[in-house]
């Protein structure tokens, strides 16, 4: 601890008076005007909700809490002094549909979505081949994310393109089958190249239907029995993983004409079918899992745009529409059905465009509520009567520190895929918080956690009088007083100057030098209670 009102057992340690519960381009497929229309009505839809439930819905966020929420959900990091300073100044009635447009055109919003996808396609993966060439499927996905590819292209292509050698024809120095690409295979060999792994993982990351568990039986909590399960497992059927036995090596095998697998246990083979049951209609010039791919991102499949719409506003709020995102059944129906519904066709009439999902989600007065609770009837985050406070990712976290920090990576590090060779400070950090919840409104911080934060080797160097760029400028600064210093650390750390009582407090904290009665060192206390506060490391 570095300073007497610092004290307490907590896993992160903070100010009371910082905790959250005291917190108070035209797109592709359709202009602003759909953008517009599609806000208001999931701000209707809520409405609805709320007089139903006799609710009282949050006043909306302040001009602060906004800039930071958007820059962290579209951009991944939290906003720049100079960022936050320019919204605030801002006087245009229409300054945070403006900064939406302004992030989703920005090189920011690329790299955050890479890394969202990346997680989603290749979760924590021990193979090292995968760790490895994670680097070429984050390219596939950023090319796709920078030129906003429509979501159904993007799938289509993931689904369909050759991972192997056609035919069995494979060998040392064969040649791969024709569109074979290296990049968007990484995502199959994240599988195993396994047809099972790649149905159980295709159907929940696109589809929102957890279809394992039906792999050795019937599944006991929704509709969907073994045999479903094998069907739509056989339009992956033609693909064989590598082998080697008794030093014989035989290589992956791509054949894009088998369409039935055997079930395991039985003498049965099954045919592949839909998981809406009906039939494929096979043309001779596509292959199998072309075929699934068509019917999967069709505008009549009845899961495929409801998942994605699903999954952005979970992005946004924390929580799904359905919670989990992947677990569409009859037994877990969506909490708002006519919204959900509503953004899915929105989302095929604009032709398949994420950023219009994303603008008109956030330019709804539901995004841009305070995360303050206000009043009893928002305790229901499933409401949405407030927003969600959410756990940060990993990524967010440590770049939200090197924003408020002025940290710059040394050239030198190895910046490939965590845990595979990788030595820079972020990869290292990124290590130790590599453990993704279900739910990041249930955002949990383990033990490495928060010594990492309090005690680590990065947080200790941009909290040093001798190593903080931040500090050292602030503490350079002739025309600051104490504090002036400390709003500006306010703002560098959460995007906000102090209030009053903060400011009474604290000031009179560093003018008087704290327990070393030294002002510098109080100065440095403070920042480092803030880089440690629930409300940096929390997005509300």
């Amino acid at each position: 601890m570095k300073s007497p009102w610092l004290k307490g057992g907590l896993g992160i340690v903070c100010l009371a008076l910082l905790s959250p519960a005291a917190l108070g381009a035209a797109p592709k497929g359709g202009g602003q005007d759909a953008v517009a229309a599609l806000a208001e009505r999931i701000d209707r839809h809520l409405d609805t909700a709320f007089v139903a439930r006799k609710a009282t819905p949050a006043p909306l966020a302040s001009d602060e809490e906004f800039v930071r929420r958007a820059y962290l959900d579209l951009g991944g990091r939290i906003p720049h002094v100079s960022e936050v300073r320019a919204f605030l100044d801002d006087r245009r009635p229409d300054k945070r549909r403006l900064l939406i447009d302004k992030l989703l055109a920005s090189p920011l919003y690329v790299k955050h979505f890479t890394n969202v996808w990346r997680a989603l396609l290749l979760p924590q993966n021990n193979n090292q081949q995968v760790q490895f060439l994670s680097n070429q499927m984050e390219a596939w996905v950023r090319a796709r994310l920078r030129d906003n590819v429509p979501y159904d292209k993007m799938v289509r292509d993931l689904i369909s393109v050759p991972v192997a050698f056609n035919g069995g024809r494979g060998g040392f120095g064969a040649i791969p089958a024709a569109g074979y690409d290296p990049s968007a295979v990484v995502f199959y060999q994240a599988n195993e190249m396994k047809a099972e792994n790649l149905a159980a993982s295709t159907s929940r990351l696109f589809l929102g239907v957890k279809l394992e568990c039906a792999q050795c039986h019937d599944h006991p909590f929704a509709k969907w029995t073994r045999k479903q399960f094998w069907e739509y497992t056989a339009f992956f059927a033609g693909i064989q993983p590598q082998n080697v036995n008794a030093g014989v090596f035989s290589p992956a095998r791509d054949d894009p004409k088998v369409r039935e697998v055997a079930m395991p246990g039985t003498a049965r083979k099954v045919a592949a079918r839909f998981l809406d049951g009906a039939q494929p209609r096979w043309r001779e010039d596509a292959t199998t899992r072309a075929t699934l791919a068509e019917w999967m991102t069709s505008p009549t499949n009845p899961f495929f745009a409801k998942a994605i719409a699903n999954r952005t506003w979970e992005h946004f709020f924390g929580i799904g529409l359905v919670d989990p995102v992947d677990d569409f059944r009859d037994e877990n129906p969506p909490s708002h059905p006519a919204l959900l519904d509503d953004l899915a066709r929105a989302f095929v009439a604009s032709k398949y465009d994420l950023k219009f999902l994303m603008r008109a989600i956030a330019a709804s007065k539901a995004y841009q509520r305070s995360s303050a609770q206000a009043h009893k009837s928002q305790d229901d985050l499933r409401l949405f009567a407030r927003m969600p406070l959410k756990g940060l990712t990993p990524e967010q976290v440590f770049d939200s520190l090197a924003i408020a920090t002025g940290y710059r990576e040394a050239p030198g590090f190895n910046r490939g895929f965590v845990g595979f060779g990788n030595n820079s400070p972020r990869a290292e950090f990124l290590a130790k918080f590599a453990n993704p919840v279900d739910r990041r409104t249930e955002h949990q911080t383990s033990i490495l956690q928060a010594l990492a934060l309090m005690n680590g080797k990065f947080i200790a160097d941009a909290t040093s009088l001798e190593r903080s760029e931040v500090l050292a400028a602030v503490l350079d600064s002739p025309f600051m007083d104490h504090r002036q210093r400390l709003d500006t650390l306010f703002m560098a750390a959460l995007a906000r100057p102090m209030r009053s009582r903060e400011a009474s407090r604290l000031t009179a904290y560093v003018t008087g030098g704290g327990p070393s009665r030294n002002s510098k060192k109080a100065l440095a206390d403070v920042f480092w209670v803030l880089l440690n506060s629930s409300e940096f490391i929390l997005n509300h």
